[in-house]
């Protein structure tokens, strides 16, 4: 039953997080195309539907993503070490991460969308519209945002591989 917890945990960190850590990093460029704020030529016509689907690809996947600490926590049970330090810090981590993903960075690309004019088809609209001017400097942030998620994540992969002080074998 380990094994199978333990693929399944695997499994679902690879496709989840990994497609929102492309996805979260390739928006702000296309957010901005969209708004015509990069100045560059060529994915123009495309960029906002690409934008779009980078965003509900983040949404998507983020609710996907809770199997990963469920099939982690169940895997931890098992075998024994819900109390390690190593564990503990790995959840601490990840809950950083999600609370970064689902406060600020899927809002930050909601925000880039509204200024590009991209309708949300899950959500009425109030008509409100944040300034544009404001767009470069919330893509940066954005940018900034997804690579300290990333960051998270990385160390997260690297508690689990590592798992410094454990006794259940390296």
């Amino acid at each position: 039953m380990t094994k199978f917890l333990l693929s399944v945990h695997v499994l679902a960190a690879i496709l989840a997080v990994g497609s929102i850590t492309v996805a979260a990093s390739m928006f702000p460029r296309y957010a901005l195309r969209a708004l015509g704020a990069d100045g560059e030529s060529g994915d123009g016509d495309r960029a906002p539907g690409i934008a779009a689907l980078l965003h509900r690809v983040c949404r998507a996947y983020a609710v996907a993503g809770l199997a990963v600490p469920v099939f982690g926590l169940a895997t931890a049970a098992q075998l024994g070490v819900l109390t390690d330090a190593w564990l503990l810090a790995s959840l601490l981590l990840t809950t950083l991460a999600a609370g970064l993903l689902a406060l600020a960075i899927l809002p930050g690309q909601r925000s880039l969308l509204d200024m590009a004019d991209v309708p949300d088809p899950a959500e009425p609209g109030d008509g409100r519209r944040p300034a544009p001017d404001t767009a470069r400097p919330t893509a940066a942030r954005l940018t900034m945002l997804t690579g300290i998620f990333n960051v998270l994540w990385a160390a997260v992969t690297v508690l689990m591989i590592v798992r410094p002080g454990s006794t259940t074998g390296a």
